[in-house]
Parts: structure tokens; sequence; C-alpha cells
């Protein structure tokens, strides 16, 4: 391994690097290393301070430049601070968060140190430091409820916030999940949901959850299964689809369907294909694509279209038509999910 680093080193000094930012962490990982030799670690291969903060598990771990541990690292406080927004940072899991004390764009091997830090970190901790897993999401859930409830006072927004690990200025996000789970995301990381579908919220501080809440549940009404009788996004981000936003707020749950929406219904059990081929037409740029999409001939996209027409009763070869389907489409997913 050694000699395949120095000569992929001589190739290409980024790759190299890489290289032995993975074979590094490969060798804490079979050594049953601890969090102090990840964070100590992380500091080494790039030059930067290092941290680990788990307010759930009152842990915080900072590694200076020298590779110093600083000192009473265990056991904090739940409201000790998390990262600086500005520092490069990544989440261990959903609320423990890991960083290094250097702001800018990250450089490859800071991508790579964050990536393998974070995965043999989330390992050491599932391992040596499990959580109830029962009372862990009670206290969770309690602590969301207040930090995304817009009735809560600041300082006691702050307060939960900083349990969950959350600076005040931290960027962060709610996320609403179609199971009723809420969550709260730092900075560009993708919500961990599997299958499920979620609105997220769009990034804001401690202060401005509620209303990121209020637009991830909005979004949420805008997602789909992405199945034949259900096509669409499993899940929507509200910046994405702010317009949408604003209809999403003024179609209330129990509201009578415009009759638009009752003739793509009606079109659904005319053909199994109905639905998906209609929702690839209102979302690609053209019939071409659209066939791409769905993997058949542009002729018998062709076909479909026609036999669509007749359905809904209105033209689908404008710019008017195609508009008019894609509303229609959105309004059924808003009466979907109610």
């Amino acid at each position: 391994m050694r000699d395949l680093t120095v000569r992929l080193s001589a190739l290409d000094p980024d790759a190299g690097a890489a290289l032995r930012v993975v074979s590094y962490f490969d060798e804490l990982a079979a050594g049953h290393a601890g969090l102090h030799a990840i964070v100590r670690g992380a500091t080494s291969l790039t030059g930067s301070p290092a941290g680990l903060l788990d307010a759930r598990r009152h842990l915080r771990l900072r590694v200076n430049s020298a590779g110093e541990n600083e000192p009473g690292e265990d056991d904090v406080a739940d409201g000790s601070s998390g990262p600086d927004p500005a520092w490069l940072s990544a989440a261990v899991d959903d609320v423990a968060v890991l960083w290094l004390e250097r702001s800018g764009p990250p450089r490859v091997v800071d991508a790579v140190v964050l990536e393998r830090a974070c995965a043999l970190a989330r390992s050491v901790l599932e391992r040596t430091r499990p959580l109830a897993a029962s009372a862990s999401r009670r206290q969770d859930a309690d602590l969301l409820e207040v930090v995304l409830d817009p009735r809560t006072p600041r300082d006691d927004r702050r307060r939960a916030a900083r349990s969950l690990g959350l600076a005040p200025e931290t960027p962060c996000r709610a996320v609403a999940v179609v199971d009723g789970t809420a969550l709260v995301l730092t900075g560009p990381v993708e919500p961990p949901l599997g299958s499920r579908r979620a609105g997220v919220g769009p990034v804001v501080t401690v202060d401005e959850l509620p209303g990121s809440w209020v637009a991830a549940r909005r979004a949420l009404r805008l997602t789909a299964e992405g199945t034949a009788t259900d096509p669409g996004p499993r899940i929507v981000h509200a910046e994405a689809v702010q317009g949408l936003l604003l209809l999403a707020a003024a179609v209330p749950a129990g509201a009578t369907p415009v009759p638009d929406v009752g003739a793509v219904e009606r079109a659904a059990v005319l053909a199994p294909w109905m639905l998906r081929t209609l929702d690839v037409l209102a979302t690609t740029s053209s019939r071409r694509a659209a066939a791409t999409e769905l993997a058949v001939h542009h002729s018998t996209v062709q076909a479909r279209v026609l036999t669509a027409q007749r359905a809904l009763g209105w033209e689908l070869q404008d710019v008017a038509g195609l508009q008019r389907l894609q509303l229609a489409l959105v309004l059924r997913r808003l009466h979907r999910n109610s």
C-alpha cells in the first residue's frame, strides 16, 4: 500500500493524499482506536485543530494544532458550543458533529478526512457509548418540539438547541418526515431517510427554525411515493419550490379538488402507464427526453399523449396545456397528502 501511495502521489498529489488518509483510518479501525485518536488523526492529517461534539452523550473533544488534547474535554454540559459555522464540519450522526478549525473551500484531503473520521467515530460511539434508543428518542422529540414551536421564547429555544448540539448561529434546517418524525440537520448534510418521503425546510439560524419547520411540512405535501400510482419526488426542498409552498398554504386539508384533478384521476384508471407518463411529460423538456425517461420509443410517447389528451379534455401539445397538467399533478399531491 505504501508503494502504491508513493507512485500515485507522483502522478496525482491529491489522489495520493486521499489514499494516505484512507490507509491511516483503516489502521486506526484495525487497532480499535478510540475517539481521541480519531480526532488527533484529523488534526495530524490536515494541520488544523479538530473537534467532536455529541450533546446527547455529554461529550466534547478537541485537539489543538500541536496534537494535544484540550483539558477537560469529556463529560461536558449540554450547553457546550459546537463548531463555528465558518469552519469545515460534517455530521457523525443526526446530532454529533466533527469539525476542522479552518474556513474556506475544503481541500481534497479535508473532505476525505472528515468522511473517514466521521464514519469511524460513529462506529466507535455506537460500540463504546450506546444510547438507550427509546429514552434518546423521547428526549430528542421533547427538545425538537421546543426548538420548532413558534411560541417558544427565544432563550428556551436556544437552550434546547444547545442540548441538540446547535449554537445560536449554526446554519440548520428542519425536516418533516412522512411518518411524523421531525429532524433538525446542520449545513448541507442530507437527511438519513432511506425510502421515506420528506420535506426539507430552508437553511436558517436556530431562532428561525419554526419557519423552516412550517416550510418543511408544506414541502412534504408536495412529495410522492415515486410509484406508478403516485409518481413524483420522494424528497422536496422548500427552497426549490417557493411558489408551490404558497399554493400548499392555500389548499387546506379536506378542500374540494378542482375539476382538473378529477380529470387526472379519471385518466389514471384508463391505463397503468398513464400517471407515470403524465408526470414525465410535465417534468421533461421534450417528447424525446420523455421517451428516454420512460424507456419507450418516441412514437409510443406520441400515441400516449393523444390518449391522455382525450381523457383529460385539454391539449398537451403546447406550453399552456403542459402548465395546466403540472398544476393538476401538484394539486393531486396536495390533496393526497392532506
